[in-house]
């Protein structure tokens, strides 16, 4: 069954309530766009996605039926687009599980036509959405293993980043930034390993992402519900059997992250994946180029497998603030059990600088000692993943 929701020019401060009871019943999704609010109450579970077309309208689309889970509880998760609360506000929405979806700003908008010159010039004037019927994927590979470094590390970024702060409402002095990918994901049979690495579902806590990071993610090009980002928000307070124990920081950082253009084929490196079966489809959100989805690091997420004939490419990069730091406020750690900390990655929005030594020592287990590589630096230039 397909459900579809239309609001055309969708106001400022729109959000879409999805409410997930995984009762023996199933789970109810209704729609009560009164007032602007999309929020649940009737109907079969549904898997949700928000196609918004560049000076469209928003359409939110349920994709496919969620079987019920006996045992699940009832949550709610709100997605809001362009909400006008405090920078305050917004974080705590995050960090109790809701979405925010916020229009391009013209440093966004920067950003997304910079990165889309690199890649117009990496791939030599070919369209790099279709990059894959004129190339192999060793060359695509190998390509990639210059071109995100190189966007990685660009003054550019870090100068349009803190501009992208200063128009969504953010005290740079206050907030931590650490440097942006660029993603990509190509057609399934093409290249989905190492540089350009599909990530199974995952919640970047289970990468020792401290619980107060927010990831800011932005497509570069329009995107597709068959080529998208994936949530799964009814796991966001629910434990997820997994293995993230496995993973250390700086063992990632000193072992594998220099060896990610290596993996074409396949990708042997260990990483923290769900042992269990998750229920239902991932929600996807189609907001256009240049857009932001904010949502907490705890989020569990994933990179949907590309079914479409076009590659994907997108920028995300995490921040920090340095209140919440301190206070150690964040999500609720539901099931994250990785060592080590990205917390030396975050630079100041205002000035650069990192994080103090004695708010980093804050989140230390031990783990760093020794020869290791602690944080993302010059060391690690050549490595994008």
């Amino acid at each position: 069954m397909i459900c579809v929701w239309e609001a055309s020019e969708t106001p400022a401060g729109t959000a879409m309530r999805q409410t997930i009871d995984r009762s023996p019943n199933g789970a109810r999704v209704a729609n009560d766009t009164s007032k602007g609010v999309v929020d649940s109450a009737a109907a079969p579970p549904y898997s949700l996605s928000d196609a918004h077309p560049e000076g469209g309208s928003s359409h939110f689309q349920a994709l496919q039926p969620v079987p019920p889970a006996p045992n699940r509880g009832r949550i709610m998760a709100a997605v809001y687009f362009d909400p006008e609360f405090t920078d305050d506000e917004r974080r705590r929405r995050l960090y109790s599980g809701d979405i925010i979806i916020l229009s391009a700003t013209p440093a966004s908008k920067a950003l997304v036509a910079f990165a889309r010159e690199m890649l117009d010039t990496a791939f030599e004037g070919r369209d790099p959405r279709t990059i894959h019927e004129h190339r192999s994927a060793e060359d695509v590979a190998a390509i990639l293993a210059k071109l995100k470094p190189a966007f990685i590390h660009h003054p550019k970024c870090k100068e349009l980043i803190p501009q992208i702060m200063r128009e969504t409402g953010v005290d740079l002095e206050r907030l931590y930034f650490d440097v942006p990918r660029m993603r990509s994901a190509y057609p399934s049979h093409f290249l989905s390993s190492g540089i350009a690495y599909a990530f199974h579902p995952h919640r970047d806590t289970w990468y020792s992402a401290p619980m107060c990071q927010i990831n800011w993610w932005l497509p570069i090009y329009q995107l597709d519900a068959n080529n998208a980002m994936g949530f799964y928000p009814e796991y966001f307070e629910e434990p997820v059997k997994n293995n993230s124990e496995i993973y250390n920081y700086y063992e990632w950082n000193t072992k594998n992250r220099a060896s990610a253009a290596q993996h074409v084929k396949s990708d042997t490196r260990e990483q923290p994946k769900p042992q269990e079966e998750l229920q239902g489809k991932s929600l996807r959100y189609l907001p256009p180029a240049g857009a932001i989805i904010l949502f907490s690091g705890a989020q569990l997420h994933e990179t949907v497998p590309n079914t479409t004939n076009l590659a994907r490419y997108s920028i995300d990069f995490r921040t920090v603030h340095y209140d919440d730091v301190v206070g150690h406020r964040g999500a609720v750690n539901v099931d994250s059990r990785s060592t080590g900390t990205t917390m030396r990655d975050y630079i100041c929005a205002a000035d650069g600088k990192m994080l103090p030594e004695e708010v980093i020592r804050l989140y230390d287990d031990g783990t760093e000692l020794g020869d290791k590589i602690l944080r993302f630096d010059a060391r690690l230039a050549g490595a994008a993943n």
